[in-house]
């Protein structure tokens, strides 16, 4: 006898299991506070994003594959990234020693970042957005790059928050 929603098999199990540990993890960071070190800003930019090994392409052809997605938030070390997919092609976003080179297009021009996925998790069928959030910890930016995605930032952080009343 299974139940809606009772996972079916060892692997599904398996899969649930780790999906209700990320969703439990989420949940608990929104009710004791975020833990984490920068002030994270809410922000909707679009970018792309490929595994940073140059050799990911599709279908053997050269080219190199991309993701485009739009960030969930931003801050000085890291950004969240909303993508359709958790991989590209045989090449997953996530994982173990993984890099991804992420192309931000900022208001003042696009900047290339090397970042380090450190979370993901999967938005399933009930959310009004289908696909994963990606958290990624930022290990390089060439100088130009590195001041305008900052100087972005800093603005987003000083922004004075809406006030909302009723007056």
């Amino acid at each position: 006898m299974t139940f809606k929603g009772t996972p079916r098999t060892e692997g599904d199990l398996s899969k649930s299991m780790a999906e209700l540990t990320r969703t439990l993890v989420c949940r608990l960071r929104e009710y004791f506070g975020n833990r984490r070190g920068d002030k994270r800003c809410p922000s909707h930019l679009p970018f792309r994003v490929t595994p940073a090994d140059r050799r990911v392409t599709t279908n053997g052809s050269g080219h190199i594959a991309w993701m485009e997605g739009v960030t969930v938030d931003l801050s000085g070390t890291g950004l969240g990234l909303h993508v359709p997919a958790i991989r590209i092609g045989e090449h997953y976003l996530v994982g173990e020693n993984r890099k991804l080179r992420i192309v931000l297009e900022l208001p003042t021009g696009s900047a290339e970042i090397e970042a380090r996925p450190v979370r993901y998790e999967s938005l399933g069928e009930d959310e009004t957005r289908q696909g994963y959030i990606i958290g990624v910890r930022i290990l390089a930016l060439s100088e130009p790059d590195r001041v305008r995605y900052e100087d972005f930032v800093h603005g987003l952080a000083n922004r004075a928050p809406v006030d909302r009343s009723i007056r």
